[in-house]
């Protein structure tokens, strides 16, 4: 039976950008709400509550990282076999994401039980610090099936050109979370443990909204059982092409922000948790920019495999001119109203003191920052997820550490911050010289369309 044309190889791009990306873009920004929010309640509680909120910080990056990272694979390697028409292998692909969303979330639960207390060690030693971090990392991470089979069946949807699903289950997640934190932190006196069994809950709905949702898609079939499955070998190895550098470029997050904390804690254990509340606020900025490069790459790969090379330029020009705004918008609010955003987390008058001057240079990376995600879509897209990933360590190991441990060396806390920016100029003049190789190499031989 012949299916009809996906949207992403005939609409106009502003509009398909508009239509893919904006859910998307709202969808981030709850999530960053969902983030922010347990965050806001816990800070109420104590300071160190909140820091041992920001220490727990990596670990849930880096389960996001894995799961964003294998779902990124699925979607780019589903998008490119419906450009090419082959909707068999989309359907085993979206098969084999779900499988591997599972093994993720085993692995992590084995890791939760044994290994976030020595981990938490490696950066503290305060016993009640230690038991308090240990208590919500080891919930988030044994409980994580829901966020894991979530990313993957909405990176799904998204690659058939559906991203109003995939919002109304983050929506539903994030209001149920928002909901039920008061209630476990305040109501039930469970302090970080509530919140940590509140985000857990808030994902498990946002699992069960988008395996409904993806179930009804009317593009690809999922049979969305283990019985008579068999894992395919070759497509696990397709995803994961695009998959492991996108896990590792996400994963370098959770060294360098745990380096940092070691940094940082050796000043004041204050400076950690103005760290924890920046990653927090720049989440509403970065994350809106990271829903509309979840947008582009799809539409990228969609018409990379349809041979459209036009349309391809197309989308990666105005999706970096929408990111470059919303960075400048950004920026402009952590530059004009830094007391204001710490405020809202009940911030100390020392915590204001080191905050509003940390806020103020770390978003100086803003701009530079939108340009480098604009260009990564084409690297995921055309399946060269590999240079993401070098621009990634680049930025956040290679040059943020040393930088930031330079600086630190001064005894002057506030020259630590400079390090974001000057590892953020780094990754762009990276991002901008692997983009010259790939278009060289696999976007100019595309067909004009």
């Amino acid at each position: 039976m012949e299916r009809e044309e996906n949207i992403m190889g005939y609409e106009s791009i502003p509009k398909l950008i508009a239509k893919l990306s904006l859910p998307l873009m709202l969808s981030m920004l709850i999530q960053a709400l969902y983030n922010v929010v347990d965050s806001i309640f816990v800070a109420r509680v104590s300071e160190t509550a909140l820091t041992a909120v920001s220490l727990a910080y990596p670990l849930q990056s880096l389960m996001i990282a894995f799961g964003i990272g294998t779902a990124v694979g699925v979607n780019s390697y589903l998008a490119r076999k419906l450009g090419e028409k082959k909707h068999d292998e989309a359907e085993a692909a979206a098969d084999n994401g779900l499988f591997l969303a599972i093994l993720t979330w085993i692995g992590f639960t084995i890791f939760g039980l044994i290994g976030t207390k020595p981990f938490i060690s490696l950066f503290t030693d305060d016993p009640e610090l230690l038991g308090l971090t240990t208590e919500y990392a080891t919930i988030c991470l044994v409980f994580s099936f829901g966020i894991f089979i979530d990313i993957t069946a909405e990176r799904i949807m998204q690659a058939t050109g559906d991203s109003v699903h995939p919002m109304i289950a983050q929506s539903l997640g994030a209001i149920t979370n928002i909901i039920l934190d008061p209630v476990f932190i305040f109501g039930f006196n469970m302090s970080v443990k509530g919140a940590a069994i509140a985000t857990v809950i808030g994902q498990i709905v946002s699992m069960v909204a988008a395996l409904i949702f993806v179930r009804k898609n009317k593009y690809i079939s999922l049979h969305l059982s283990l019985k008579g499955f068999r894992p395919s070998g070759r497509i696990i190895k397709e995803i994961y092409a695009v998959g492991v550098p996108t896990i590792i470029m996400n994963s370098v997050g959770t060294v360098s922000v745990s380096a940092m904390n070691s940094i940082l804690i050796a000043f004041t254990s204050t400076a950690v948790s103005v760290l924890g509340v920046y990653f927090k606020l720049q989440s509403f900025i970065f994350m809106p920019v990271f829903g509309l490069q979840n947008g582009m790459i799809p539409i990228i790969a969609y018409n990379y495999g349809a041979g459209r090379r036009r349309r391809m330029m197309a989308t990666l020009k105005t999706g970096a001119m929408i990111a470059v705004a919303i960075m400048i918008l950004g920026f402009l609010l952590f530059q004009l109203a830094p007391a204001f955003l710490l405020s809202l987390f009940a911030a100390s008058e020392e915590m204001t003191a080191i905050g509003v001057i940390a806020l103020r240079l770390i978003s100086i990376c803003f701009i530079p920052a939108a340009i480098s995600i604009s260009l990564t879509s084409v690297f995921q897209a055309t399946g060269v997820g590999y240079a993401s990933m070098i621009v990634s360590i680049v930025r956040q190991i290679a040059v943020l550490l040393p930088v930031a441990w330079f600086l630190s060396a001064t005894g002057i806390l506030d020259n630590v911050w400079f390090s974001f920016g000057i590892a953020e100029c780094f990754g762009l003049t990276l991002s901008i010289v692997f983009f010259i190789y790939v278009y060289r190499k696999k976007v100019k031989a595309v067909p004009e369309g």
